[in-house]
């Protein structure tokens, strides 16, 4: 197929421009986060039915060449995958891509973040649910200090900024949430707050804990002033400044506010398959056209009519049962 010159946009039937793209690098985690995985889950994809670092590079190169500026490296947890600096080079070098962040629990980040760093991956977002070590165990199964080890070996290797991301849960963690706000402000950190989504069946069984942060959000105002505020990316926190500090705090609402009509991203599974929303079903695989040998005029031409698929909103409100995917296998 010959190629003419492509049109640097990517935008869905809504008039939503896409330039954001979460990649998971894999379905794997060594945690199991009550909301995203379950305990006993054993239903994980082969690494045969992985994407090659090759082909990641591909479809992201053609994903940058439609005007996709960021893009987040996400898992499971994507330090799991082997030589996972090498593949953030690689896609780092790739022209028109301004921003490699990646989305990481930690528990590995000690000996990654300086590799991380090296290979231009600039931003981390963590998952941090308490810090209270007998609750974070509660939550996900693992050890608080292994994962504070982490975070702190990715602030020292400049990885900057870095983003605590806290599924917040009635009952389970939102005593905490001024602690964890202390710790964020003190490190020059950003505190970021996420309602439960009922996606899949860890997902709708945690979101019995559902908490509507708006409530948060006055409760915190009772001690601090939060002044609206704007931060670099493509993610979909409503950010606020605390106080006088440097300190942002974002509130990520997708069951109390949803933010569909801003929504500017897309994801691609470690499999290959292009999901246009996290609350609906759309999908478009891209793997099996890959292994067919479709050439680079072909791809892009899937890349648009996939985004042509992008639904308006998500129904995680109204039908929450109708999302059965696991959070683990999308990356957030």
């Amino acid at each position: 197929m010959t190629q003419g010159p492509i049109e640097p946009t990517l935008t869905d039937r809504f008039g939503r421009h896409i330039a954001y793209l979460r990649l998971s690098v894999t379905d794997r985690c060594d945690l199991r986060c009550g909301y995203c995985l379950p305990r006993r889950f054993k239903g994980f994809r082969e690494p045969g039915d992985w994407l090659d670092f090759a082909e990641i590079v591909r479809v992201v190169s053609a994903f940058t060449a439609l005007g996709v500026r960021h893009v987040r490296l996400t898992g499971g947890e994507p330090l799991t995958r082997r030589d996972l600096p090498d593949l953030a080079a690689r896609l780092a070098a790739l022209p028109g891509l301004d921003d490699l962040s990646i989305s990481s629990n930690c528990t590995r980040m000690a000996a990654f973040a300086e590799p991380l760093r090296r290979a231009g991956v600039r931003r981390l977002n963590v998952s941090l649910d308490s810090l209270r070590p007998e609750v974070f165990r509660e939550i996900t199964g693992g050890r608080l200090a292994q994962v504070l080890e982490g975070i702190e070996a990715a602030h020292q290797a400049g990885l900057a900024p870095i983003r605590v991301n806290t599924v917040v849960m009635r009952g389970v963690n939102d005593a905490e949430i001024e602690d964890i706000l202390d710790y964020c402000m003190v490190r020059g950190f950003t505190l970021r707050l996420i309602e439960t989504m009922p996606m899949g069946a860890a997902g709708q069984a945690a979101h019995e804990h559902y908490l509507d942060l708006q409530t948060v959000r006055q409760r915190l105002e009772r001690r601090f002033s939060l002044c609206p505020d704007l931060l670099q990316g493509g993610g979909p926190a409503r950010y606020y400044r605390v106080g006088g500090s440097e300190t942002r705090i974002g509130f990520i609402t997708p069951i109390s506010q949803h933010f569909c009509a801003t929504c500017n991203r897309v994801r691609l599974t470690v499999d290959g398959t292009l999901l246009l929303c996290l609350g609906q079903e759309d999908a478009y695989p891209l793997r099996p056209l890959l292994r067919a040998g479709i050439d680079e005029a072909e791809l892009i031409a899937h890349l648009r009519r996939a985004v042509a698929l992008k639904p308006e909103r998500h129904v995680l409100r109204e039908c929450p049962a109708r999302t059965v995917r696991l959070m683990s296998t999308i990356g957030g």
